[in-house]
């Protein structure tokens, strides 16, 4: 439960999403994302999220992350509660950086 709670995503099915054009949503602060990030990821902060929805609309699937999986998590939840399916917890953006490539 905990792991599916931070990003616990099989590294498998992360890169088929990835692979098939996610959309990849770095939900961290913007001086984080400043820091380093996902190769082709937005910025959108988790206090955001609910001003942003038409961003999320209409995209086949959705990989949000943060620097611990938690933020992300929460951002799922929002987007979730708000219509918007296909989304993913990618959990750490390391984590989704690797598989990614970065």
């Amino acid at each position: 439960m905990f792991k599916n709670l931070l990003g616990g995503m099989d590294k498998g099915q992360l890169k088929e999403l990835i692979d098939t054009g996610a959309y990849l949503v770095d939900v961290r602060s913007p001086g984080e994302f400043a820091s380093g990030s996902v190769k082709g990821a937005v910025n959108i902060p988790l206090e955001r999220i609910d001003s942003q929805l038409s961003k999320f609309k209409g995209k086949k699937s959705i990989i949000v992350f943060c620097r611990s999986g938690n933020r992300s998590g929460q951002a799922k939840m929002i987007l979730e509660q708000s219509g918007i399916q296909n989304v993913h917890n990618g959990g750490t953006w390391h984590n989704v950086a690797s598989v990614a490539g970065n």
